[in-house]
């Protein structure tokens, strides 16, 4: 069964992954070239893994598939760019 959810189910795993919350992100799509927060991709997740997707035009942005011992496969190949802002 495939479960859609908002971006905002990724808080946690990406923290885990990247070290901090990137859902307030914003990631440019490769697809169609919207940009905004991690937070408004659309999210399937099921027992294979998690797509994120792009709300304006499906395109997939990331995806997530866990392993055995620990071992996380994570890729963000529809995304062009993450604007990123530096604490002073």
């Amino acid at each position: 069964m495939m479960t859609r959810l908002d971006g905002n189910v990724l808080a946690g795993r990406l923290a885990d992954l990247l070290g901090w919350d990137a859902t307030a992100t914003d990631a440019r799509c490769s697809q169609c070239g919207i940009h905004g927060a991690i937070a408004r991709a659309i999210v399937y997740a099921t027992a294979m893994g998690t797509v994120a997707r792009c709300a304006q035009c499906d395109g997939v942005l990331a995806t997530i598939v866990e392993g055995d011992g620990g071992r996380v496969w994570f890729g963000m190949t529809g995304v062009t760019a993450l604007e990123l802002t530096r604490e002073p």
